[in-house]
């Protein structure tokens, strides 16, 4: 009976959530907007402190004192690896057109916007597609916005901390011949600062895509485990790419959290194909108690 009555009111509560197409559409539109709006929201306050936010966060970076190479600099000299400390990023920035300093403000307020704005603007579209699933698939998604902000936001701070500081320093010290001088446009610099810093908070996302895959039956641990060593040779491809070729302890600090995160999906595939193997029992169950009815 406990079955029964469980079935039942799964299914009153899923007509009580019946919309008409219009409905959708609506509640969708305001979900977007007020999405939008804090975006925006955000953006302001960027571009109020847009100095500020420059000389500390968006050309911090570029300088040796910032917190990477500082940490670098200690690693290396614990491990006798006196390479590793930067004593000078060689380039330049320049403002090539004239609007360009104003035209990256505003980019860059957006970004803040974008990157500030991200938990409360995937929360209302998490309200506008929670209604529609069902019981057991909201209470397997049970903490989504948490830990979608949490990867999202452990994601930027180590491409801002990590790659970024990585990949310009050597981009920077990168010479054909010594008689070029790097000189770096803004927009050239910006733009490639905000790509590495979002990309990795997006590829910081790969356990809720494994989740996503995993539910609709694409993804398995076993298919996981199975190529686990083909994806850590992407991922040292990878960390190779984006960090100095010579440099094995940069390599080392960008593949690690990459392979972390893989494993921890594995974990993620394992207890979704655990929850659905038990919801399919259930289900079973309860049309057993039906036929028999």
């Amino acid at each position: 009976m406990a079955l029964d009555q469980e079935f039942e009111e799964e299914l009153d509560e899923e007509e009580g959530q019946e919309m008409s197409f219009l409905q959708h559409l609506e509640e969708l539109r305001w979900n977007i907007i007020r999405a939008v709006a804090s975006v925006l929201v955000f953006a302001i306050l960027g571009w109020t402190y847009i100095e500020e936010v420059y000389h500390y966060v968006i050309i911090a970076p570029a300088q040796t004192d910032f917190w990477t190479y500082r940490m670098m600099c200690k690693l290396g000299k614990a491990v006798g690896a006196e390479g590793l400390c930067i004593d000078k990023i060689d380039f330049e920035l320049q403002a090539l057109g004239v609007g360009e300093q104003f035209s990256m403000a505003l980019t860059s307020s957006v970004i803040i916007g974008l990157v500030f704005a991200f938990p409360y603007a995937f929360w209302e579209i998490w309200r506008f597609i929670k209604p529609g699933l069902k019981r057991y698939e909201r209470k397997a998604a049970r903490g989504a916005v948490f830990y979608v902000t949490f990867l999202f936001f452990s994601g930027v701070l180590f491409g801002y901390y990590i790659v970024t500081p990585l990949a310009l320093n050597f981009l920077a010290n990168f010479k054909l011949d010594e008689s070029i001088i790097n000189e770096f446009s803004i927009s050239s610099y910006i733009g490639m600062v905000a790509t590495l810093t979002l990309a990795c908070g997006l590829a910081f996302q790969l356990p809720v895509v494994v989740f996503v895959l995993s539910r609709v039956g694409i993804l398995t641990p076993a298919w996981m485990r199975e190529y686990r060593r083909h994806a850590l040779i992407v991922i040292l491809i990878a960390a190779a790419i984006i960090t100095p070729s010579a440099d094995i302890y940069s390599q080392i600090l960008v593949a690690l959290p990459l392979t972390l995160l893989y494993e921890v999906s594995i974990i993620v595939s394992g207890r979704v194909q655990k929850a659905k193997a038990k919801e399919e029992a259930r289900l079973a169950k309860i049309n057993e108690r039906m036929n028999e009815q």
